[in-house]
């Protein structure tokens, strides 16, 4: 599936959600909420996704969990913070880049306006085959 439509819709959900409840909800609701909204339009969706890594030939099941996991492409870390730090965005790339994944979403249900908390963090994303 196509990886900007994934990251659209997640968005979208995002937005809808925000305005419906507010800021400042623990990030475990959002999760929640979001989760299944998205199933309802049709994705499918892992909450708390084990994710391996390998490190100096060390296989790891679960080297990590990730807050939501789309279409096993796409993953997308929850916050609900008064601001983001540079760390949470460093966090989600290396995320990506241990996962092999390309595209992740960090989303900060903090913000009073969700637009300023939508953040697209990207590991090597060749946006032409998208």
């Amino acid at each position: 599936m196509n990886l900007n439509r994934i990251s659209g819709e997640v968005v979208d959900a995002a937005i809808t959600i925000h305005r419906e409840l507010g800021p400042g909800l623990l990030e475990s609701v959002y999760e929640i909420v979001l989760a299944q909204e998205l199933k309802q339009r049709g994705f499918s969706v892992e909450r708390q996704a084990p994710v391996s890594i390998t490190y100096k030939e060390m296989h790891f099941e679960e080297g990590f969990r990730c807050d939501l996991l789309i279409e096993n492409q796409v993953i997308v870390e929850l916050k609900s913070v008064e601001s983001l730090s540079k760390l949470h965005k460093k966090q989600l790339l290396t995320y990506l880049i241990l996962s092999g994944r390309q595209l992740g979403l960090l989303l900060n249900f903090g913000e009073s306006l969700m637009k300023d908390g939508i953040h697209r963090i990207v590991n090597s994303l060749d946006e032409s085959k998208d």
